[in-house]
């Protein structure tokens, strides 16, 4: 998937998505939304565990709760 950063996040609303934050914070859920300054909301995925393996060897922390994340902070979103 190429193009536009956010014609990427429109092909990619209501698919899995894994966030990273600078913090180094990765967060794994369902991308619900977002607006042109690349905030977004992440819902949690039904049935998944509270740690999930990103497939990169890395571990995201599976959301809980609707979360809204500041564009500011966000490094990467891989669908």
């Amino acid at each position: 998937m190429s193009g536009r950063p956010l014609d990427v996040l429109e092909a990619s609303l209501e698919e899995p998505v894994t966030v990273h934050l600078k913090d180094g914070t990765t967060y794994y859920g369902v991308l619900g939304g977002y607006d042109q300054h690349m905030n977004v909301v992440i819902e949690p995925e039904a049935d998944v565990d509270d740690r999930v393996d990103d497939l990169d060897g890395e571990f995201a922390v599976a959301i809980e709760d609707t979360t809204i994340i500041r564009g500011d902070n966000v490094v990467t979103i891989k669908a």
